[in-house]
């Protein structure tokens, strides 16, 4: 039996417009303020009251026991790293920062990878990169007739081409009114395989690439997730819509800001 997915009305998209607007102008609003001996405790702290003074909450505090208003995870962890004040960024570094609001009760989505310093190892530019090139070919073929083995294969395509490998333990996912709704979305798999894509759908596309192999481990804090071998992990995500030919982004920067590197403010 296949979950039941919601399907969303045009009301519904404009209220998750909204919400995604501000997931994105949180991190926006974060960027310049990501810098060498910066610790990621500061980083939450700011962007909690970004989301709370625009009249919104964030989603991740207290969510299961999530203990943050963000997750931020630098280097080889791979999602849910939990901001820490004994975790300092430093030259070379990067990170990913994941913001989640609830705006009038709609959630947006989004996270981006950030560099800290100006000297960035060829490996982590390309990794980001790539990331970024594999959510948006996800994104690409998001489109009614389409399946959701459309989106991972495109997504793993991209990755594995570059001799990097798709993270298959965590999944994008849909959301609207709630944080996780049905379906899952897989960052792999095959054409033409899996749900069919319909005009109304709403979910996230995430996918986390390693350099590495794919394996990853959750540390004793029973969220953070890192890579096995250590090295170096990236993610973007966006939260989307599926309308007629295509879908929409909700979470798209105001500022153009899409991947690194940002300009300097």
């Amino acid at each position: 039996m296949r979950p039941h997915i919601n399907i969303y009305s045009k009301e519904n998209f404009s209220a998750m417009h909204r919400a995604g607007k501000l997931a994105a102008m949180t991190l926006d609003f974060i960027t310049p303020k990501v810098k060498v001996g910066c610790n990621t405790a500061e980083i939450d702290h700011i962007c909690e009251k970004y989301i709370r003074d625009n009249n919104a909450i964030p989603a991740p505090l207290n969510y299961r026991g999530f203990p943050k208003a963000t997750c931020i995870s630098v280097n080889h962890v791979v999602c849910h790293g939990i901001p820490d004040e004994t975790k300092i960024l430093r030259e070379g570094d990067i990170a990913n920062i994941d913001i989640t609001v609830i705006l009038d009760g709609w959630y947006g989505d989004a996270s981006r990878m950030y560099w800290v310093g100006e000297k960035i190892p060829i490996v982590a530019q390309r990794i980001t990169s790539i990331t970024y090139e594999a959510m948006m070919g996800g994104i690409k073929v998001a489109k009614p007739g389409n399946t959701l083995g459309d989106i991972g294969a495109a997504i793993q395509s991209i990755a594995e081409k570059q001799r990097m490998q798709v993270v298959r333990d965590f999944c994008g996912h849909g959301i609207g009114r709630s944080f996780h709704e049905a379906p899952n979305i897989l960052h792999y798999g095959k054409k033409g395989e899996g749900l069919p894509l319909k005009v109304g759908m709403i979910f996230t596309i995430e996918p986390m690439i390693n350099s590495g192999k794919a394996e990853v481990k959750i540390l004793p804090d029973g969220w953070t997730a890192v890579t096995r071998d250590r090295k170096l992990s990236a993610q973007f995500e966006h939260t989307i819509g599926i309308v007629d030919g295509g879908c929409e982004i909700f979470t798209t920067s105001p500022k153009g800001w899409h991947q690194p590197p940002y300009p300097n403010e």
